[in-house]
């Protein structure tokens, strides 16, 4: 097994280094954030870093990172206080991945990238039309990361737009069944697979499969 140390990983070229770093730490969830500023010009954006926060109350929460150059995506979200979350699918990697380029703040990342901007039971925030699974979300907070200059934004889940044959009855989603997609490092996607579902843990019961 190949080791690394915290001065080999200080020594490898900053491309290298930023492919495995982003990919040792496992898959990620991949997600097109959706925001609209202030000239009603829409901008789109993919994230990894989308992760639960809690049930009750709904919250989520993701990292923006440093604010060297203009973050549209922030920027929007502070002024609108809004923006969507939307799951990308296998039907729409390429384009997904394409809004990570860097297009000019008057062009909506919508258009150039073929995807389907909508609004739904006016939220102010646009959703992706062609995803699966579509969160609205109000900004709560954010906390400044001084280790690496991040910004750590907590939203609360104000709306969920999902198919219907996806929801069990006990309420969780097959995420298979409905496209959704990992991410894997910087620019590597992956359509996960469901091995089993366990019943809930207690001290001395042997979970058994409720797949």
């Amino acid at each position: 097994m190949k080791y690394y140390s915290k001065e080999d990983l200080n020594g490898l070229p900053p491309r290298f280094r930023a492919h495995f770093i982003n990919s040792v730490t496992g898959y990620k969830s991949s997600n097109l954030i959706g925001t609209v500023a202030e000239n009603g010009i829409s901008n789109l954006a993919i994230f990894s870093s989308v992760i639960h926060l809690g049930s009750n109350p709904p919250l989520l929460g993701f990292v923006l990172r440093p604010r060297t150059v203009t973050r549209n995506s922030y920027d929007n979200l502070k002024r609108s206080r809004v923006f969507t979350v939307n799951h990308v699918n296998t039907e729409m990697i390429e384009k997904a991945h394409q809004t990570s380029a860097k297009y000019d703040p008057d062009l909506s990342e919508f258009t150039e990238v073929g995807l389907t901007e909508e609004y739904l039971n006016d939220f102010k925030a646009p959703f992706v039309k062609e995803s699966h699974i579509k969160l609205g979300c109000t900004y709560q907070n954010e906390y400044f990361l001084e280790e690496n200059q991040c910004i750590f934004i907590i939203a609360n889940i104000e709306h969920i737009y999902i198919n219907e044959s996806i929801q069990s009855e006990d309420g969780w989603l097959n995420l298979v069944e409905a496209g959704t997609v990992t991410a894997s490092g910087l620019d590597a996607y992956a359509l996960p697979k469901i091995l089993d579902r366990f019943s809930y843990a207690e001290p001395g019961k042997k979970p058994h499969s409720i797949k």
